[in-house]
């Protein structure tokens, strides 16, 4: 008998090992192996050692052990499965127009369905609790209420206040229960309402994302995207948190930047850039973290190669700062302040040597762990020096840079020790620009992934009770 070849017995079984083995060394497989060793250990660590790192049962994530089946269950279900079949094709194939639109409609019905696992009181039991801000928003209705809350906020931050503000109040500037005074002026004070306008505008984001990806000239890469901005475990915060809403005006404040980074005309370029610069500056007068997506917005205007908004951006921004601190609240007088006020609570008893990597945990848990793939693929793409990525043009070149700044994001908010568990909610705004990299995972870990994403979002809603 005569063998061809090349096609020696064993040849083929000795090429689908190498196959194999190359899978598992690429660097989409390195990077969910490292999610999935952060979300076990995060877990397993504390328990196996008896560790006490106080937060509830389901460790890293603020949650506890709670199975049940509820009206949004099977909702979810049928659209985790419609998702996995047709989104990533859907994407491709549909007009810029539709495509938003169907990003946006996908969103509100995967929050409403995972969120209604729980009934109605999933939309908005969260946000009317104690720590949260709707009680106390409820009871500002003038401007001269508004104007006390501001002069008072700085003073009514530490524990020792015989009337401290609630837990999250107290953690944020007052951007944060002025949204929700809006709400309350606006007839929608109910937890429900409110919960339900949350919902509206976190649908929001990834259409934001996506606009910014196509104006710096990565539509291919939004598209591919999508399916993994709309369709993953973020959506069980996004719908019941505060930190949605930074999350909004993060996503459209960069957004607006890009819009201005890539326009001819000087009035659209300016014009841009302020409207930048307001939606960023409220933002970071709604947390203190969020002067870190100042990383993401430099990278912006490096990948538009323009740098002419900064100053409209930056002056905007500058005069919301200013005008809180003209109403009666200064920033960076309040910033010292809360962190005393967080290391009087939970935080001083939180072992910040866990948390530098249970946080990241956490992340995996929101973000879901193919996030930690694409961030792995798009670093991997980076062989050549940064100034060769940062002179390179194409659209891949887009994906790297976001992603890069976005990793650098959460490094900087880790390493700080501001944010020590629940980060999960808090870290929601850095989310979209972590989960923009699983634009160039390849299209096989594409297909699998979703799967992974959608899945691990029902398994957290349905066993768990995360309390946000």
């Amino acid at each position: 008998m005569t063998v061809a070849a090349g096609h020696e017995p064993g040849s083929a079984d000795r090429g689908t090992a190498e196959q194999f083995r190359h899978h598992l060394a690429s660097a989409p497989a390195v990077g969910l192996l490292l999610a999935a060793v952060l979300m076990f250990m995060a877990w397993f660590v504390p328990a196996a050692f008896n560790w006490d790192v106080h937060m509830r049962y389901w460790r890293p994530l603020h949650a506890e052990w709670d199975r049940r089946l509820g009206p949004g269950t099977i909702p979810s279900v049928l659209l985790a499965i419609l998702g996995v079949c047709l989104a990533a094709r859907l994407a491709r194939t549909a007009s810029w127009p539709r495509l938003l639109m169907g990003v946006y409609a996908v969103g509100v019905a995967w929050m409403v369905s995972l969120a209604t696992v729980d009934g109605l009181d999933g939309i908005g039991v969260i946000l009317d609790t104690d720590y949260e801000y709707l009680q106390t928003a409820r009871g500002v209705d003038s401007w001269g209420e508004v104007s006390t809350l501001l002069h008072e906020y700085v003073d009514r931050i530490p524990y020792a206040h015989p009337d401290n503000w609630p837990v999250h109040l107290a953690g944020h500037p007052p951007g944060a229960v002025l949204f929700f005074v809006l709400l309350a002026a606006l007839g929608l004070g109910t937890a429900l309402t409110a919960g339900w306008a949350v919902i509206a505008l976190a649908a929001t984001i990834p259409v934001a994302v996506l606009i910014t990806l196509r104006a710096l000239g990565a539509e291919d890469e939004a598209r591919l995207a999508a399916p993994f901005l709309v369709l993953g475990p973020a959506a069980i915060w996004l719908a019941v948190s505060g930190d949605a809403v930074f999350a909004v005006f993060a996503a459209w404040g960069l957004c607006c930047l890009a819009m201005a980074a890539t326009r001819t005309s000087t009035r659209a370029m300016a014009g841009w850039g302020v409207l930048a610069g307001l939606l960023l500056g409220s933002c970071v007068m709604m947390s203190y973290g969020m002067p870190l997506l100042g990383i993401v917005a430099l990278v912006i205007l490096l990948v538009a190669r323009n740098v002419r908004p900064l100053p409209w951006a930056l002056a905007a921004s500058v005069v919301v700062v200013l005008a809180f601190w003209a109403a009666g609240f200064a920033w960076w007088e309040a910033l010292p302040v809360v962190r005393e006020r967080q290391y009087d609570g939970v935080a001083k008893n939180r072992p910040q040597i866990y948390y530098l990597w249970g946080n990241l945990a956490a992340l995996s848990y929101c973000a879901g762990p193919m996030m930690l793939a694409g961030v792995a693929t798009a670093l991997g793409r980076r062989r050549t020096s940064f100034r060769e990525v940062v002179r390179g043009r194409g659209s891949t070149r887009v994906v790297v840079l976001l992603t890069s700044a976005a990793v650098a994001m959460v490094l900087v908010a880790d390493v700080s020790g501001m944010s020590k568990g629940e980060v999960e909610r808090i870290w929601l705004p850095f989310v979209p620009w972590l989960l923009v990299s699983t634009a160039l995972l390849p299209e096989l870990w594409r297909k699998t992934g979703l799967a992974i994403q959608v899945g691990l979002a029902i398994w957290v809603q349905h066993v768990l009770r995360t309390g946000w």
